[in-house]
């Protein structure tokens, strides 16, 4: 596989797997604008704002900030600091990082072809792509990003795997 400008995904089913797959990306020195992150809007309720609120009130309480938080604050936190962000409300997703801008320009939330379009004009297989609308509908998150090269797209697939990573694709 040759990775220049080819992404990467993952499906996870649990926010706190998602979110050590995430910070592994965090902590190969990926930005979070270079991470993407696609999720339905009642599992980022579910994972990612309800975890925030506690997060907030045990800060508020104990008044060491950052350094108290739920599982998937990384993740919230870089939802918000992302530029590059799509909010889907016909289909009910929120998508952030590069593949929002790829997802874009394939025509999310069109008319015809919806994510499983977009997903297709992104690079993957149909049946992929059906498998992750399946997934994100019955609650799944998906991570991706680039690799550097294949020594570390395969690096991380052993990890992403350790944390409960499905469906990982390269396209």
């Amino acid at each position: 596989m040759t990775t220049k400008n080819r992404l990467m995904t993952a499906l996870f089913r649990d926010g706190s797997d998602a979110e050590k797959a995430y910070r592994e990306l965090l902590n190969r020195n990926f930005s979070q604008n270079e991470i993407s992150f696609v999720t339905s809007d009642t599992t980022r309720n579910k994972y990612f704002i309800a975890e925030k609120s506690t997060t907030e009130k045990a800060a508020e309480g104990t008044g060491i900030g950052a350094a108290v938080g739920g599982a998937v604050g990384a993740i919230v936190a870089a939802i918000a600091a992302i530029g590059t962000s799509l909010a889907l409300p016909g289909l009910g997703l929120i998508i952030a990082g590069p593949i929002a801008a790829a997802l874009a320009g394939a025509g999310a939330g069109g008319a015809t072809g919806g994510l499983v379009g977009a997903l297709i004009g992104a690079g993957l297989s149909e049946n992929e792509a059906a498998e992750y609308e399946k997934a994100l509908r019955e609650g799944g998150i998906i991570l991706g990003f680039n690799p550097r090269n294949e020594a570390e797209a395969n690096e991380v697939r052993k990890v992403w795997e350790s944390y409960n990573g499905e469906m990982i694709y390269s396209y």
